[in-house]
């Protein structure tokens, strides 16, 4: 059996995949309840021939492709939240909402539905199934666990073989880049009190003053990265927030801070929840105070089945020319919550650079309120995951 050729037949849908992504960019929602995506995607997935689910919990979409020969199934995934941003692109399909599209979700959910109509064109020839997961919530608590609470993974009545993501990103125009192994961060919220006895500031003595305690456990957590882990298995911490006193002649009970925590390994996580804890409270009685540790571990790390993406490479390459796929040398500390799904199924997460031709890619980031992705590469996207899906359970079928 032949691959079919998805680049070539998505270019008949690029002018409709437009369209839908405009629409989207135009009305970005936030976290899990996006009715107005949902009702979209579900106009545009009408008369497929798929069956169509939606989430209790959340306003997910999941649509299962059956083939028309038996086989097991494969998972595609796109994001459809947008964040709280305030628009400055200046483009005429722009929000107006006071929410934006800044991380590409709206070209994720328009590409899955070009994937899905491609892979449609050619039902008879599929052998087994295709699970199309449109998921709120990736920019905050995470909609992908309960999604799989609420059943994606089981859909389609078959064992899911392999899942697999696209990401568009500000990066050269067209380019496909992946790693197997570690792609991406884990992450986790840290909230530290440090309780003492305020009083005023004119008299420090009588009190047992937090705040010193807090500024040694900042500058600490700093030097403890550095100190407690290699520089192969990096960890980052980021303090973002300081609380003390309101006023400045008062010195309070307590002293807060709040930081944003990167990790590529599950070890690292539970050596640097077990040091947080040692410095805090150790500086904490130093000064006479005591210390609270709120250590929230949020997605895991993304780890990409490095069998499969050494395939993903090969294929896109074939499809796309080799000139446009690049094998990642090291991990990205940012977090994606598609990793909920990589612990459960191997598969691949790609990035898809998106810069449109004559702005430089190095300009504006993704989460920028200027920045812009070229949806002319939607028939690449969704292309992209249509070839995935097709060879892989192609594969599964000459075994």
């Amino acid at each position: 059996m032949t691959t079919p050729d998805f680049r070539t037949e998505a270019q008949g849908h690029l002018g409709d995949l437009i369209s839908l992504r405009r629409k989207l960019h135009a009305n970005p929602e936030l976290g899990f309840d996006l009715p107005f995506t949902q009702r979209t995607v579900l106009d545009e997935l009408a008369g497929l021939g798929l069956e169509i689910t939606t989430g209790e919990s959340l306003t997910s979409v999941v649509a299962v492709l059956k083939g028309g020969k038996p086989g097991p199934a494969v998972l595609l995934r796109g994001d459809m939240d947008a964040l709280p941003v305030v628009e400055d692109t200046g483009l005429d399909f722009a929000s107006e909402n006071g929410n934006m599209h800044a991380c590409g979700h709206d070209l994720h959910t328009a590409g899955l539905v070009g994937a899905a109509r491609l892979l449609a064109a050619h039902r008879e020839e599929i052998p087994g199934s295709i699970i199309f997961m449109f998921q709120p919530a990736e920019e905050v608590e995470g909609g992908a666990e309960p999604m799989i609470a609420e059943g994606v993974l089981e859909a389609a009545g078959v064992p899911v073989v392999a899942a697999y993501g696209i990401h568009v990103e500000a990066d050269v125009r067209g380019r496909f880049t992946t790693k197997g192994g570690p792609l991406m961060a884990g992450f986790a919220d840290l909230n530290l009190t440090i309780h003492g006895a305020g009083g005023h500031s004119s008299q420090p003595q009588a009190t047992r003053d937090p705040v010193p305690a807090l500024a040694e456990v900042v500058l600490a957590l700093n030097t403890m990265t550095g100190r407690s882990f290699d520089i192969f298995d990096p960890v980052v911490v980021s303090v973002t927030q300081l609380e003390a006193a309101q006023a400045s002649n008062v010195i309070p009970d307590s002293a807060k801070l709040t930081a944003s925590i990167r990790f590529l390994s599950a070890e690292s996580v539970a050596l640097l929840q077990e040091r947080v804890t040692e410095i805090a409270e150790n500086i904490a009685r130093a000064h006479r105070c005591t210390a609270e540790v709120d250590f929230q571990v949020g997605f895991p790390v993304t780890v990409n089945n490095p069998a499969e993406s050494t395939v993903v490479l090969e294929r896109l390459g074939s499809v796309f020319g080799s000139e446009r796929v690049v094998e990642m040398e090291h991990p990205r500390m940012g977090s994606e919550d598609f990793s909920f799904v990589l612990q459960k199924v191997p598969g691949t997460f790609v990035f898809l650079g998106a810069t449109p031709e004559g702005i430089d890619p190095d300009a504006e980031t993704n989460h920028s309120p200027r920045v812009v992705f070229d949806d002319g590469l939607l028939g690449d996207q969704a292309a992209a995951l249509a070839h995935l899906a097709f060879a892989r359970l192609e594969d599964e079928e000459k075994r």
